[in-house]
């Protein structure tokens, strides 16, 4: 099936249709009714985002306060006007979802500050949370049609077929519809992946200084963590662990600083095959081996290198694995199974952000408690302060923690 003949422009007027879910091979669908007749297609969210219970078929005439409120009561917007009139009617909803209250809500205001100014950090950290979730499941009611061949058959649409078989592999003929705001997340991506992310420590050249992040890796764009992994003292040059590496950032980093060999591990598929890219680009393939597996390689080295997800709390997307370890599950995990992959005398280091600790998520005394318990003891934390921007940003509602907060590297080894 193909939108371009079933989603002809001006062939109906907008309006809410009956959606069903089914199930296709991999995706759920969904089918709907114009004019009686059955409209099928695959939904597609990397964002792990359920399909809209209902659907309305709109176009350039529907009102933005109209949009915004279908979007705030779960009903999906299935554009079928001009490409760029959805991403206005997107900004739109988002500046309506985040407008402030008028001035003469000030008796409101009043009412609700006692509440606010009594939520502890861990409150004000989920309360965050939920309200970035409804406003990511609101925005993502502005929807697209997919041809099977990945052409977008609205006016004034861009050609997005490299970046989406980018992201998703090669077209199979099957058409999908997917939220706007994934999609441009998804353009976004294959830019990065173009350009790359300039990482110092590898150098200045600029054809060797790149990490290259696929859609749905995270990008190494916070430096911090990497200037500590450049700046601590290798215990040895002949071999190192990298475990959960992501890109592949430190593990080039680390063939850049001199070590000869590092086996770096991953788990993720498009992460792996990312890391490998990186290592091939930067011609360090020779030096580094990525191995698919979950956390540990086979044998032991001098040094084992982790940065896990940094707050314990559950993750809402896949791409979020990268900052949310529920119940520290990683972290515990890298530290009972360091002493085993350890040689005698090597050094462990610990990647991590204090910011759960500020957040009141996770204390300090958990974190040596688990080392302790685990054989190991501290040789020593190098530590730094954050440059991103929102360690400034006083109308972050966690700004209070970000500021505060603390990157280190903690250098373990076996206890006596």
């Amino acid at each position: 099936m193909d939108f371009s003949i079933r989603f002809k422009l001006g062939s109906f007027q907008p309006g809410r249709v009956n959606v069903s879910n089914s199930v296709m091979p991999d995706f759920p669908s969904l089918t709907w009714q114009v004019d009686g007749a059955p409209q099928t297609a695959r939904w597609r969210s990397e964002a792990g985002l359920a399909a809209p219970r209902r659907i309305t078929l709109a176009d350039d005439t529907l009102p933005a306060d109209e949009a915004w409120r279908q979007a705030c009561e779960g009903t999906g917007l299935l554009w079928q006007g001009d490409f760029q009139n959805a991403r206005h009617l997107l900004e739109a909803v988002k500046r309506r979802i985040e407008r402030k209250p008028r001035s003469g809500s000030k008796k409101a205001r009043e009412k609700s500050q006692p509440v606010e100014s009594s939520l502890t950090p861990a409150e004000t950290f989920h309360r965050h949370r939920l309200s970035q979730s409804q406003r990511a499941r609101t925005l993502a009611m502005v929807l697209i049609p997919i041809n099977g061949d990945y052409q977008i058959p609205l006016r004034r649409a861009p050609d997005l077929r490299d970046a989406m078989t980018e992201a998703w592999g090669p077209a199979d003929g099957m058409p999908c519809v997917v939220a706007l705001r994934e999609l441009l997340g998804l353009l976004g991506a294959h830019e990065w992946r173009k350009k790359g992310v300039t990482i110092p420590a590898l150098g200045d050249d600029p054809q060797q200084n790149r990490i290259h992040p696929w859609y749905g890796v995270f990008s190494p764009l916070r430096g911090e963590y990497i200037d500590l992994v450049t700046q601590a003292r290798l215990p040895a040059r002949d071999l190192a662990f990298d475990i959960g590496t992501g890109t592949g950032v430190l593990a080039a980093v680390l063939a850049k600083r001199g070590v000869m060999r590092v086996v770096a591990t991953e788990l993720d598929d498009r992460a792996a095959a990312c890391a490998r890219e990186n290592v091939t680009r930067l011609g360090f393939s020779q030096r580094i081996e990525v191995v698919q597996t979950d956390m540990w390689p086979a044998g032991q080295a001098p040094l084992v290198v982790c940065n896990p997800p940094w707050l314990p709390a559950r993750p809402s997307s896949p791409i979020e694995r990268a900052i949310y370890d529920e119940g520290s599950v990683m972290l515990r995990t890298f530290l009972s199974g360091l002493p085993a992959h350890l040689t005698r005398g090597g050094e462990g280091w610990l990647l991590l952000s204090d910011l759960a600790e500020h957040l009141q998520l996770r204390s300090r005394e958990e974190l040596l408690t688990w080392i302790a318990e685990a054989g190991l003891v501290v040789l020593g934390e190098h530590q730094t302060r954050p440059r991103h921007g929102k360690a400034a940003d006083t109308s972050d509602p966690l700004y209070g923690a970000r500021a505060a907060e603390i990157t280190s590297l903690w250098r373990l080894t076996h206890a006596r």
